[in-house]
């Protein structure tokens, strides 16, 4: 290749004025500068290389073609590069790469031999990336690299087809004979940012230079809009069952969109295909069939309405080579046919583009109506049509769709088929790259692992579904730097949160920090996979998002089966949710709704939807026995903007009790003492945690406000009293008043606290009274006060408990420290209340401990047990074994529960109650 060649490329540039003109120098097919304005970037780049047949070249080696580099007039490109087989022998040209990339370069060429899909992304350090591209650029080679200060140059060839002499075009080589020539068009740009900016400006901004502008008519249309959130779509020939079944006569679509609901939240659309291949075995045309259909055009017609009425769009099938059948106009076929079913779409048949005419032809008729082409539509088709599917022609998926950088808001349709295989990779790779799938039906078949598919069809679908503005960015960001290879990331950013969905092909799954994000005030992470709350990672000074990929069976590496995702979400705190007991208190600022799920979401589930804002959710209502992981969710018109995850620990009690306010008075009633509003740190302890006991309020200050309490716990003339008052008789009477002789008090036991009582008595008892029961927390402020202390009285020396084992039985020893005076010290045998003054506490309060275990209101349940909080401890201290409940005289801020199983066997010798009544 002789003299110098000096090329202007005329570029679009971001951060340079239009009067900054780069220029690049070519010299003996080495770039030597690149200039922009009086910036002047020395380098030493080969302006190509190639291959032929296995062996490589570059454009300043000989070889048996004579390669030539021009300036071109060509709009858009930058150079002309002529190949011209010298040889005797027929040549196979192939892997034309701008820039001759080295190891630290990104670059895109062929890879393998297979015939329909070799092409794939090189990043520096990684294993190559299988991807797809455009049907007209399978060809194509890519490069970029830094220039300096974070520039970086790009370069694209594409085959001129126009140029091709004596020689063959395939999808990936050019066979040259002798004589032959074929010349490639080399594009230039420059880009600032990552390596992903330079696919965006290639395959984005310039649409791999296949047209000079982009009419946006079509996308800018309102009614067409619908299809970027389909993401599921079924195709089904009218010989299937699921359409019609010729033995019964029965329509059974309704009953295969109540499967489908269940399973991945049913089809956005349907298709029913009445043609191919039957088409022309007489000489009826592809009208002519929807014509013939069962009931004809009136009930087809009605049951696509049906499908309407279930948010489901209906498609039509258009064969453009049905040309030998009864003629009939296309179009005017056509327009009729979207007219009489009221059809929401076409399925293009073997086009892989539309036609202004077509769209016309379907405008005429009603507005929204989608053109969809068998194939995916390249740059230059995609003005004209808005979806299009990635045909299953390439059997195995390509991990990456870079189709989807170029146009974002094209809705496509990978297309799977069930009928011969597990196809999880077939889901997960569309869900990777953010779009739908098409479940084509028509091969017959449906094996016993589809269902379980449909599942995982589910999980990806709702995600697409409920984040399609995420899905339609055009800021889409491909494969993100990860801390692990085989671990690929999409991020895909919009105005109200940002998504980034996983594809990993590790069998053993993965645990671990894998991207590194900013971490952000109000904001927060969720794995939307998983259901779980993302923890983020600080290493060495940054901050990492770490994932939880599921493993796979290693014997699915390399079938349709292999594969993992996850899908992590970084969301602005809009929701606040809390676990009180047996309430969930929801707040959520934004949106229309809530939806509140008993463990993960799923189409076989229905949450609990809810007006968005607060929110008091009763979970024994609603949840009943449950415990264990809740979502809730906020959207807004279907649009997930938050998500927040709780746990219910199983075993864990839930306050089911609430207060009934008294009537308020001011002066103190008769027998109570008053207990002044203060503040208090609530803490309590307990003794066997074999059953868990609450934990949320622990360590927590509360404003208590004032109130009133029994001096003395009840006694049994006052609860006599009552019932002759009321006449009450309970309706368990199982060891009622066990303690009373033929319904009659005991002499001498007037005074003696009620025993033999159970919960129900005593709210009933309260209510007679104008009265009610303490709360734990209102009980134990006003027996310790606001000083915390731990007895009633004050306590010069700690009270030690020592536990000693004597032949295997574990027993306690007596208390030490507690003047006898003060209470009762567990002797086993009870009294009449006010018999230990001495032992009462700052208020007033008596009877406090080494009484009776005083019942408060709290009534706890969790999935297994109910119990009622006990206070006190009593008169009754069993000694011979730890595995007794511990009684005799207890610490204020200890804890007991009263095991729930009916009325009769909760009432014990040992429980009784006092009240509270609130003030002004």
């Amino acid at each position: 290749m002789a003299g110098i060649i000096v090329i202007i490329l005329f570029l679009v540039f971001s951060g340079f004025t239009s009067a900054q003109i780069p220029v690049l120098r070519v010299e003996n097919g080495v770039i030597k500068e690149f200039q922009i304005d009086t910036r002047l970037y020395p380098m030493s780049r080969l302006v190509v290389s190639y291959m032929i047949g296995e062996t490589t070249f570059n454009s300043s080696t000989a070889s048996s073609l004579k390669l030539s580099v021009a300036a071109t007039t060509r709009a858009g490109a930058s150079l002309t590069i002529t190949f011209l087989n010298t040889a005797k022998d027929t040549l196979q040209l192939h892997n034309i790469i701008p820039f001759a990339p080295t190891e630290s370069d990104v670059y895109i060429t062929g890879k393998g031999t297979h015939r329909l899909s070799r092409t794939h992304l090189f990043l520096p350090g990684r294993i190559p990336v299988n991807i797809i591209v455009p049907d007209n650029a399978w060809e194509l080679g890519y490069c970029s690299f830094n220039i300096s200060e974070g520039i970086s140059l790009m370069g694209l060839t594409r085959r001129d087809e126009k140029s091709i002499k004596k020689a063959k075009q395939k999808r990936f080589e050019t066979i040259i004979e002798p004589g032959g020539s074929v010349t490639y068009l080399l594009y230039c740009d420059v880009f600032t940012g990552p390596w992903q900016q330079g696919l965006r400006k290639c395959f984005q901004e310039k649409k791999l230079y296949d047209l000079d502008s982009f009419d946006e008519s079509l996308y800018r249309r309102e009614d067409l809009r619908w299809v970027r959130k389909a993401y599921v779509m079924h195709l089904m020939m009218a010989w299937d069952k699921d359409y019609y079944d010729a033995i019964t006569g029965q329509f059974n679509w309704t009953k295969f969109n109540e499967r489908a609901k269940k399973l991945y939240g049913g089809d956005d659309v349907i298709c029913l295909w009445p043609t191919w291949p039957t088409l022309g075995l007489d000489q009826r045309n592809q009208f002519d069939m929807y014509r013939d259909l069962p009931g004809g055009l009136k009930t087809f017609r009605s049951l696509a309405d049906t499908l309407r009425k279930q948010d489901i769009k209906f498609f039509i099938a258009y064969n453009p080579w049905d040309e030998s059948t009864r003629s009939e106009g296309h179009l005017k076929g056509l327009t009729d046919l979207i007219k009489q079913t009221s059809a929401d779409g076409v399925v293009l048949d073997t086009k892989g583009e539309s036609s202004k005419e077509l769209q016309q032809a379907a405008d005429q008729v009603r507005p929204g109506v989608i053109m969809y082409s068998e194939g995916m539509a390249v740059p230059k088709d995609m003005p004209d049509i808005v979806s299009g599917r990635v045909h299953n022609a390439l059997y195995y998926p390509p991990m990456l769709n870079l189709n989807k950088l170029i146009r974002p808001d094209f809705a496509i349709f990978r297309v799977a088929e069930v009928f011969k295989e597990p196809i999880q990779r077939e889901y997960a790779v569309a869900f990777f790259n953010g779009y739908g799938t098409e479940i084509n039906q028509f091969a017959p078949g449906h094996p016993e692992w589809e269902e379980d598919q449909y599942r995982y069809l589910g999980k990806t679908s709702r995600i697409l579904r409920e984040s399609s503005s995420n899905f339609n960015s055009n800021n889409y960001l491909p494969l993100m730097q990860t801390f692990r290879d085989s671990v690929w990331v999409n991020r895909w950013p919009s105005e109200t949160k940002n998504l980034y969905t996983v594809f990993s092909v590790k069998p053993e799954g993965y645990y671990g920090p894998l991207i590194e994000v900013n971490q952000r005030d109000g904001y927060h992470w969720v794995d939307l996979w998983h259901h779980q709350d993302i923890i983020l990672a600080n290493l060495k000074g940054r901050t990492y998002a770490s994932v939880e990929l599921d493993a796979f069976n290693r014997s699915f590496i390399g079938t349709n089966n292999e594969g993992q995702v996850t899908c992590l979400a970084e969301f602005p705190v809009i929701l606040k949710c809390a676990l009180r007991g047996n309430e969930l208190a929801i707040s959520a600022g934004r949106g229309s709704s809530l939806r509140i799920w008993q463990g993960e979401p799923s189409y076989e589930k229905t949450p609990i939807i809810l007006p968005a804002g607060n929110q008091i959710l009763d979970i024994r209502q609603h949840l009943g026995r449950y415990e264990g992981k809740i979502v809730v969710q906020v959207l807004d018109n279907g649009e997930l903007l938050d998500e927040s995850v709780l746990f219910i620990k199983p075993g864990a009690p839930r306050l089911i009790s609430w207060i009934t306010k008294t009537s308020a008075v001011a002066a103190t009633p008769e027998g109570m003492v008053k207990i002044p509003a203060g503040k208090f740190l609530f803490n309590a302890s307990q003794g066997d945690a074999f059953i868990p006991y609450p934990a949320e309020n622990l360590n927590t200050f509360f404003e208590m406000r004032g109130f009133y309490m029994d001096r003395f716990p009840v006694t049994n003339v006052q609860f006599k009293t009552f019932m002759d008052a009321m006449h009450y008789i309970p309706v368990d009477t199982a060891n009622f008043l066990k303690h009373w002789k033929q319904k009659r008090i005991a002499k001498g036991e007037e005074r003696f606290p009620v025993i033999y009582v159970s919960y129900e008595d005593a709210v009933a008892y309260t209510q007679w009274a104008h009265k009610r029961l303490p709360t734990e927390i209102e009980w134990q402020y006003a027996a310790q006060t606001d000083k915390l202390n731990p007895w009633p009285w004050h306590q010069a020396k700690p009270v030690k408990r020592k536990a000693q084992f004597v032949t295997e039985t574990l027993t306690v020893s007596s208390l030490e420290g507690i003047d006898p005076s003060n209470c009762n010290l567990g002797n086993g045998k009870l009294y009449a209340v006010g018999s230990y003054s001495k032992g009462a506490n700052p208020f007033g309060l008596q009877d406090l401990v080494g009484c009776v275990w005083q019942l408060t209101n709290d009534v706890y349940e969790s999935g297994s047990y109910r119990g009622i909080i006990l206070k006190g401890g009593s008169y009754f201290k069993p000694s011979s074994s730890w595995w007794y409940v511990q009684g005799g005289p207890r610490e204020l801020h200890y804890r007991q529960y009263l095991l729930r199983v009916s009325q009769g066997f909760e009432r014990n010798a040992t429980v009784g109650f006092r009240c509270v009544k609130d003030a002004h």
